[in-house]
């Protein structure tokens, strides 16, 4: 990857996660308070947490790209989420800082998104292509919450067209 590219693979996701902030922020705000610890299965985090977990990663997981560093201390994990004792605190933050971690991305010099990071073991590659996979994990947790909604007794918000709940039924 050059300096060109790594810049387009940029401007193109922050592109692309400021399009999903709306749905996403809807999503995480659907989750109900009567219903916050539902689960379709005991494996499974429950909704609120899931809303929890979607803001913590998509304002934890491209800063620390551009950082060059994940540093993931989960007792400091635990004592973050504690800030939000319901889904519309969630919402209102994943609004102002994904917006705020678009504008880092659109800043970032080549030199930054070119930088070749350590996934915690798992991959290296430029901070950039950690784009990709923010973007990606944001829409499967969304997804997957979005998935949960009706089930708990919410409603779905639109997404990438119009919700039964969301819209007048059409005739």
């Amino acid at each position: 990857m050059n300096a060109e590219q790594a810049k387009f693979l940029a401007d193109h996701y922050a592109n692309l996660i400021e399009k999903e902030l709306p749905a996403t922020a809807a999503v995480l705000a659907a989750v109900n308070e009567g219903d916050r610890n539902y689960k379709p299965d005991p494996k499974s985090r429950s909704a609120f947490d899931l809303a929890v977990h979607i803001a913590r990663a998509d304002t934890f997981l491209i800063p620390s790209a551009l950082k060059g560093n994940f540093d993931n201390d989960p007792e400091a994990g635990k004592r973050w989420a504690a800030q939000f004792s319901d889904a519309a605190q969630v919402a209102a933050f994943y609004r102002r800082e994904v917006s705020e971690t678009v504008q880092q991305v659109r800043a970032a010099d080549a030199g930054v998104l070119l930088r070749d990071i350590n996934f915690f073991g798992l991959v290296t590659g430029p901070a950039a292509n950690m784009l990709v996979f923010a973007h990606d994990h944001s829409l499967h947790h969304r997804g997957q919450l979005a998935a949960y909604l009706r089930a708990m007794g919410s409603k779905v918000p639109n997404i990438y067209g119009p919700s039964a709940d969301a819209e007048p039924a059409r005739t």
